[in-house]
């Protein structure tokens, strides 16, 4: 029995371990299917306080594990299938664990094209974070990629650092709203490049380009895929409370089950950086121990 099961192992479930191991509480870590979640997909971190120098995203997630365990933390690999929804809680999944308490810090991916060429170029010019990776683009002609909110934001964003940017997307009509679209537009860094659909990212030891299916080709410094992300959270739909995007819905990190906490990108759909996941992470700690705290 523990006294609190942590299911993820990005910034928010490696740091509440570290608060929760701290405080003497029998802490379980349960990774699933990669250690350290899409921090270990990055390269340089540079906006993560205390690395003046940066910090390549696998070496961050290393060293948060090692202080975990450091204070006592018991980690594991496995994917979660089911939680119940009363303490002490069972949670399942290719073993059976109980805990006190649990803390969720699964994350969010973010979506991809799905084409072969676009994982051989993550993080050598395609990114999914402006705000993480903008600054590497100063002075540079990019596209983004996607035709809603997310993608105007971007790109607006983006004109702080790039030269030029290109919004593409597949369809002529946006799903974004009408301001996001009429800020974009009257932008002059940003243009359009419409009824587009990529056929493959091409370059040598970084991205030089995209070709499309009809034949075109657009030559490019870097390329931001903002077509949204998708919550880990799909096994928690017959437990906790979850908005209409599949996000854990919280106050604070309190969950809609008494004793059951959430942290991270499984919570949060706007900053998604990885300092923020880990001040949820401190958050979800202390507040399981005090739950725990008034059930004694």
């Amino acid at each position: 029995m523990y006294d609190v099961i942590i299911i993820g192992s990005g910034p928010a479930g490696y740091t509440a371990a570290i608060y929760t191991a701290r405080a003497y509480l029998k802490t379980l870590l349960i990774a699933g299917p990669q250690f350290g979640g899409q921090l270990t997909k990055t390269t340089t971190i540079d906006n993560f306080p205390g690395f003046s120098k940066g910090i390549m995203g696998p070496t961050l997630m290393e060293e948060m594990k090692q202080q975990a365990v450091r204070f006592g933390t018991e980690v594991v690999m496995d994917e979660i299938k089911t939680i119940t929804k009363t303490s002490p809680f069972t949670v399942t999944g290719s073993k059976g664990y109980q805990g006190k308490t649990i803390i969720i810090a699964t994350g969010a991916q973010a979506k991809t094209l799905g084409i072969a060429s676009e994982e051989q170029f993550r993080g050598k010019g395609i990114s999914y974070c402006a705000t993480c990776d903008g600054f590497f683009f100063k002075g540079k002609t990019i596209a983004v990629f996607g035709g809603g909110d997310t993608a105007m934001e971007e790109a607006t964003f983006l004109t702080k650092f790039a030269s030029k940017i290109i919004i593409v997307h597949r369809r002529e009509e946006f799903r974004a709203s009408k301001i996001m679209i009429e800020k974009a537009k009257n932008d002059p860094k940003i243009s359009f490049l419409l009824s587009k659909t990529v056929k493959e990212f091409y370059g040598n030891t970084v991205l030089r380009g995209v070709k499309f299916e009809d034949g075109t080709d657009l030559p490019l410094d870097g390329a931001f895929i903002a077509i949204g992300h998708t919550p880990a959270t799909a096994f928690l739909k017959d437990t906790l409370t979850l908005d209409e995007k599949g996000y854990v819905k919280v106050t604070n990190t309190v969950t809609s089950v008494p004793g059951i906490f959430a942290a991270g990108d499984c919570v949060d759909s706007r900053y998604r950086q990885a300092v923020v996941a880990a001040g949820m992470g401190c958050m979800a700690a202390m507040d399981a121990e005090k739950w725990l705290e008034g059930k004694k």
